[in-house]
């Protein structure tokens, strides 16, 4: 009898498929999909001239939503899921911080950008308005110094905000597939 080994699933394939069988998924009450909005958050990135690891973390950082199917029953009822530490615990599997930790970081970024830039509370969408009642409100003093010394907070920082500004209805990006190069170059050894 012979036993055939089948070979671990790729995992950006893994990735890809989660994101082109769920994205159509609500963003939120936002215009856009959920891929749509990582497709121009991973846009934004690259043109800004991020490296892949960021790149990558700008594609995945919502993929908490996409793998939790209680996501959006929590949201609607008031609750955070807690989608950056679901997305974090996911993909650490296959990424080191430099993805794992701007993903985990981008809703506290929020949180600071709230806290730091005067401008900034006019401009988030009010999804996002809502959704920041619910992750906790601007950062006091404290937590905004605390939060700006910790490891690829900047980075989350710079993440925010391509993820505040991912939510045009009519953007062209390019397809999923355009990415694949970034998130396999940002894979652990």
């Amino acid at each position: 009898m012979s036993v055939q080994m089948t070979a671990p699933a790729d995992p950006v394939d893994v990735i890809f498929d989660i994101l082109t069988r769920k994205g159509d998924a609500d963003y939120g009450g936002e215009c856009v999909s959920q891929l749509q909005h990582a497709l121009q958050c991973a846009m934004l990135a690259e043109q800004a001239g991020a490296e892949s690891p960021l790149i990558t973390a700008a594609l995945l950082h919502d993929i908490g939503h996409l793998i939790d199917d209680r996501a959006h029953q929590m949201r609607d009822s008031g609750v955070d899921a807690r989608h950056e530490a679901q997305a974090e615990r996911y993909l650490k599997h296959w990424f080191g911080p430099d993805v794992t930790q701007p993903v985990r970081l981008h809703v506290d970024a929020k949180r600071y950008l709230c806290a730091t830039d005067i401008a900034y509370w006019d401009g988030l969408s009010e999804g996002s308005k809502k959704s920041l009642e619910m992750q906790g409100g601007p950062f006091d003093r404290t937590e905004e110094l605390e939060f700006i010394d910790l490891p690829y907070a900047r980075d989350a920082v710079m993440l925010r905000r391509w993820d505040d500004m991912a939510k045009l209805k009519d953007a062209v990006t390019p397809p999923l597939e355009h990415f694949r190069r970034h998130v396999t170059a940002s894979l652990l050894g």
